[in-house]
């Protein structure tokens, strides 16, 4: 049996005998068990049978499953695409605020006007054309869409400084920087004479529904932009009018003999008629306070005009004597006490001198021949001021021969004439001297004489 045992035994070659080393040198190093060195333990004696079997190589890794998932590529692609995104945005960004903020072509200040109703791209297209701006229109909506700001640009009239840079072209808008125009009425127009004005103004839009009322507008300088209408006009200046004489009347004297708002109104129009002149307006107010409590007729020559001409404010002429004892329901020659409404729309300082009178026993005054006027209590004094009137006259006549101008004309009432525009001339040179009025009109000989344009 051994011996089928060993003939049954493969039969193991022996191992090839590797060719011996060259003899080292003595300068070759010793290996370290040559020297006496201790062996490595950790080595597993192997026997020759184990020694002939091939090395175990370890099988190459293989790629995660989670790693080739579909999700996993798709969202490196995406990361990848928003880095790249990114920097191109970045670039964009960084160009474009150098282009926002460079300086514009303007060589000098000018006004645009942006229509209601235009979108970004419309205001980057009329910027464009009328040489606001010289960027391509992107680089405008991509700055007004940074500063979100979109629905904050709003229609209107806007005036643009020289080299002006997008940026402050949109601050210009964002911050409604608009042009304010403005219109000054004066003191002592009638209300027909006002809406004309404001028809004549190309910068205001729209019709008005209706005549406003006599003295229920406040004359005064009033601002507003392109496109303002004048319906919003007219009800700014009646707020401003009832505002200013409720004031007025709540800081009026109490023993007033008025009785209402309306009242005051009506007066303060005589007296803006009668005198442009800011220190008489409480001596020309008091004068009238003092008829109306001595139940005198106010004897006011611009009722009269009012009466013939009515919202039209001015005759074009002097005032003819006829038309002094005109009936009509303003004429205060005529009429006892004050007329049934404004004649004028009278200024704020008018309302407060009607409200706030001067304390005086004056009843009558008269023109004095600089612009002025010349107050009297008694009868005998105004007469003496008007002798005085009538002798400025005559030397200004005398002079006006002496240069060889005609200043012949009709005897007419005693009044401040009018040229054709309604402008009263220099009372010294060109009041025209009537007679004497009749003795039954004596005592209101102090009637109030105009010195401003009726």
């Amino acid at each position: 049996m051994a011996d089928d045992i060993r003939s049954a035994a493969p039969v193991i070659a022996p191992p090839p005998v590797e060719p011996a080393s060259p003899p080292r040198s003595s300068q070759e190093s010793v290996p370290p068990i040559a020297r006496g060195a201790e062996p490595n333990r950790n080595i597993t004696p192997r026997s020759a049978r184990t020694r002939l079997e091939p090395e175990r190589v370890p099988h190459p890794l293989r790629a995660s499953q989670r790693a080739r998932h579909p999700i996993v590529v798709a969202g490196n692609a995406i990361f990848t695409t928003i880095i790249i995104l990114a920097i191109v945005i970045g670039g964009a960004l960084a160009v474009g605020k150098q282009r926002f903020e460079a300086p514009g072509p303007l060589e000098s200040d000018r006004v645009v006007n942006i229509p209601p109703r235009s979108g970004v791209r419309d205001i980057a297209d009329i910027l464009q054309r009328e040489g606001v701006i010289d960027q391509p229109w992107w680089v405008f909506v991509g700055g007004v869409f940074v500063l979100k700001a979109r629905d904050e640009l709003k229609a209107g009239e806007y005036m643009f400084p020289r080299h002006a840079s997008l940026r402050d072209v949109v601050d210009t808008i964002l911050e409604r920087k608009v042009v304010q125009h403005h219109i000054t009425i004066p003191e002592g127009l009638t209300s027909e004479q006002i809406v004309t004005r404001l028809l004549e103004n190309d910068v205001l839009s729209g019709a008005l529904k209706e005549m406003p009322r006599e003295g229920t507008l406040l004359p005064d300088t009033y601002k507003f932009e392109r496109g303002y209408t004048r319906e919003q006009l007219i009800q700014r200046m009646q707020q401003t009018q009832r505002r200013v004489v409720q004031e007025a009347w709540d800081r009026r004297i109490r023993d007033l003999p008025i009785k209402t708002p309306e009242q005051l109104v009506v007066l303060a129009s005589i007296i803006e008629k009668e005198t442009g002149k800011a220190d008489e307006r409480t001596r020309v107010a008091a004068v009238f306070m003092n008829r109306l409590r001595q139940r005198m007729k106010l004897q006011s020559d611009p009722t009269i005009i009012y009466g013939l001409a009515g919202g039209k404010g001015t005759l074009g002429r002097p005032i003819m004597r006829n038309e002094i004892e005109q009936p009509t329901p303003y004429n205060t020659y005529v009429i006892e006490g004050l007329p049934p409404g404004p004649i004028a729309n009278p200024g704020k300082a008018s309302i407060e001198a009607a409200a706030n009178p001067s304390r005086t026993k004056e009843l009558y005054f008269v023109a004095d021949g600089t612009g002025g006027h010349a107050f009297a209590e008694t009868l005998d004094q105004h007469q003496r001021n008007v002798a005085r009137l009538r002798q400025i006259e005559q030397q200004a006549r005398e002079a006006a021969a002496r240069a060889g101008q005609d200043t012949q004309a009709p005897a007419l009432a005693p009044t401040v004439p009018q040229d054709a525009q309604g402008v009263a001339p220099n009372p010294a040179a060109s009041v025209v001297p009537s007679p004497p009025r009749p003795p039954a009109r004596t005592p209101s000989a102090g009637a109030p004489r105009a010195s401003r344009p009726q």
